[in-house]
């Protein structure tokens, strides 16, 4: 390991590629790193070799300054890659072991993980349960848009494919169990997707995307993708969706032409907190998604929420959305006996089965989400593509392990 080159977040609006500290098993003083993690020891933790890391949109969120990230602040926490070194409290995996990370860090010996709430650990920030990699008070754990990065708490928290070679073929596919593929498919589960269910999804950027492949993956009978950009809507057609153009009218009536009746079984909000108003020239509207769901989703039906809602958002106009208070209708969700699940995704719980599913060709993920491999260097143009609504899942190379390879 010669120097760590890693993406830092800037100011909004940009990023750059800088060298930082390489990783070793403490975690150390920096941008965003909670105090009381400052000289925290991880002798359960191994430094990860990046094979590939990809850009989320909940990074977005940070370069767009709507969160309190610090400047310095190295993103990623989608995050493949090769074991290069391993602590003294390691046991179950090995030098050379190519490893899925999930976003969310977890100790596996807290309540919260023994019920397989691994997105809410109560040993890993100290600030509130949960934490992740690169990623604004979440603990300050080094992100992983870079050569090399450290993982704690390994024996419990990585994913380890049975085979290397065959993971390096298919590492493009795989490299979507770190976060979008379980986010998604914990959206579609805990809206209720299933078995000739008609399924609705609000947003076709990646999570969006795999939500609805998710939905297929559990059986539906239709999905139905939303969005305002047609590159994105297009994208979600290309693997045999139904779309709604949300800039030429009301959703419950073009569902309506799609399924004969207005209503959907179950929807998936894979939008978020930067949500904006139905319409060419609608402005932000933090709850449209939530209210609109509760409009299209049958009475005793469920809204599955991975899109981020945050506790501060100091770039809204809305002076009660900057502190997370948004208007939801919750009345007619009561009325409908709706059930809502939110927050993190926990990876855990579902990784391991997909994975399965990619490796004997039961879902092309990566085909869904139009993954684009780009260089480390590149990354800055990635993020700028990304936000002006490129329809592309953006995939960092940091090592070149994916020359040559391609979505199947």
């Amino acid at each position: 390991m010669s120097g760590n080159r890693a993406v830092a977040y800037v100011k909004p609006g940009t990023v750059e590629v800088r060298t930082i500290d390489e990783p070793g098993l403490e975690l150390k003083d920096g941008p965003g790193v909670a105090p009381a993690n400052v000289g925290r020891t991880c002798r359960h933790g191994v430094i990860v070799k990046v094979l590939a890391s990809n850009i989320c949109g909940s990074d977005q969120h940070m370069v767009r300054g709507r969160t309190t990230a610090p400047a310095g602040l190295v993103l990623g926490h989608e995050i493949t890659g090769e074991i290069v070194e391993r602590g003294p409290d390691v046991e179950f995996v090995e030098v050379g072991d190519i490893v899925s990370v999930p976003f969310n860090i977890a100790c596996g010996r807290c309540r919260n993980c023994k019920e397989r709430q691994t997105g809410i650990c109560l040993n890993v920030n100290p600030a509130r349960p949960g934490a992740a990699y690169g990623y604004v008070d979440m603990g300050g754990w080094v992100g992983g848009q870079a050569e090399y990065v450290m993982v704690p708490y390994a024996d419990f928290n990585v994913l380890r494919f049975p085979d290397p070679d065959q993971a390096r073929e298919k590492l493009l596919d795989l490299t979507m169990l770190s976060d979008i593929f379980p986010t998604g498919f914990h959206g579609a589960v805990t809206a209720g997707a299933g078995v000739g269910s008609t399924v609705y999804v609000a947003g076709a950027g990646p999570v969006g995307l795999a939500a609805a492949a998710s939905a297929q993956l559990l059986g539906a009978a239709v999905v139905i993708v939303g969005d305002l950009n047609e590159e994105r809507l297009a994208q979600a057609r290309s693997f045999g969706c139904e779309t709604v153009d949300l800039t030429r009218g009301k959703e419950e009536d073009q569902i309506e032409q799609i399924l004969g009746v207005p209503e959907v079984d179950a929807a998936v909000d894979a939008v978020g907190f930067e949500a904006r108003g139905h319409g060419k020239d609608a402005g932000e509207a933090p709850a449209t998604v939530l209210n609109s769901l509760m409009g299209v989703v049958r009475a005793g039906g469920a809204l599955g929420i991975p899109g981020l809602y945050v506790t501060d958002d100091p770039g809204s106009s809305d002076s009660e959305a900057r502190v997370g208070t948004l208007k939801v209708r919750l009345g007619l969700g009561w009325a409908k006996s709706h059930s809502f699940t939110t927050g993190q995704c926990p990876v855990m719980k579902y990784h391991r089965g997909l994975m399965m599913a990619i490796l004997h060709e039961r879902v092309h993920i990566a085909k869904a989400v139009n993954a684009t491999v780009i260089g480390l260097d590149d990354a800055p143009r990635g993020y700028a593509e990304f936000d002006q609504g490129a329809s592309r899942k953006y995939v960092l190379d940091p090592h070149g392990a994916l020359a040559g390879v391609r979505p199947v």
